[in-house]
């Protein structure tokens, strides 16, 4: 089959949907189940007029103020985001595994780590938005300890879309996409360590027990979490929308944007404010992965099964 020929095949094939389907259905359960940390987590990186670190202490807090289902505001456009974005990023990077598959040479992990950034990149640019809004109606109705955020007024999704592109501009759908394509890294390095990770375990034809791919996803994604933790916190801070910026714009206003909000952050937190909510992150984003690779494993093996495919090969 010539190269052409793959490609399309890699891009179109059953198997690249089933993989992305259960990746989107995986994420979606696993977030489902875990939200209120996340919830946790974005008020530490928004509200740095919040004193308390302890993630139970949060939790505690937000439901003795705000009630028990303030855990889960934000829960419908987050879910819709999440299962977006990663069935974009699966369908990707899957797609373009089967394109390399074709060809020649065995799987490395520079390829998965190249393979997981174009993913990474192409779901940054098509998804944006759609986490942009997230993060708003998220904190919408909030009761911020810093004075200076102000409440917005977002019936759901669409008015929100509506709302920011009249009041803000089009170009604010894709607030944070600077440090999201940098971010970029965090699920390439994920997937590149639970590929590798994944590969070893199986080794000699072992089958690997959902236990070990709970606690491979776990690793891979506590390492890309703590690594890019920081820019994190700042793309948060750039989709919230309320920061006071240099009034440049492009690539040059976002580079700007970014050095300010980081020097700002340490000035007043040290460095340590950078990985202010990092718990709550690790605490969601670890688990929330783990459960999400177990899932989506054992939905693409009892569909390949039942159609009676082979696995895409790992």
């Amino acid at each position: 089959m010539s190269d052409n020929g793959g490609s399309v095949v890699g891009l179109l094939s059953y198997e690249t949907l089933v993989h992305a389907i259960a990746g989107a259905m995986g994420s979606v359960t696993a977030m489902t189940v875990f939200f209120p940390l996340d919830t946790a987590k974005s008020r530490l990186q928004v509200d740095d007029k919040r004193k308390s670190q302890s993630t139970p202490v949060i939790l505690a807090e937000i439901t003795k103020e705000e009630g028990f289902l303030a855990l889960y505001r934000g829960w419908f456009p987050v879910i819709s985001s999440l299962c977006c974005s990663n069935f974009v990023y699966f369908y990707t990077f899957n797609a373009l595994k089967k394109v390399a598959a074709s060809g020649s040479g065995t799987p490395r992990p520079g390829k998965d780590l190249l393979m997981g950034m174009v993913a990474g990149v192409v779901n940054v640019l098509l998804t944006t938005p759609m986490w942009v809004v997230n993060t708003r109606l998220k904190l919408q109705g909030v009761r911020f300890r810093n004075e200076d955020l102000h409440q917005t007024q977002y019936r759901g999704i669409f008015d929100a879309f509506s709302q920011i592109i009249s009041n803000e501009g089009v170009g604010t759908l894709w607030n944070g996409t600077l440090p999201s394509l940098i971010l970029v890294l965090n699920p390439a390095v994920q997937f590149m360590i639970y590929e590798a990770m994944k590969r070893e375990a199986g080794k000699g034809g072992s089958k690997i027990s959902s236990a070990k791919i709970f606690l491979i996803g776990a690793i891979a994604k506590a390492i890309a979490t703590t690594v890019t933790y920081p820019l994190q916190t700042i793309q948060a801070i750039l989709r919230f929308g309320q920061y006071k910026d240099d009034g440049k714009r492009g690539l040059m206003g976002s580079l700007s944007n970014i050095v300010s909000l980081f020097m700002d952050r340490i000035k007043k937190h040290g460095f340590l404010g950078l990985y202010k909510g990092l718990e709550a992150k690790l605490l969601q984003t670890v688990l929330t992965a783990a459960l999400m690779f177990v899932i989506y494993e054992k939905i693409t093996a009892a569909t390949f099964k039942v159609m009676g495919l082979n696995k895409l090969k790992r």
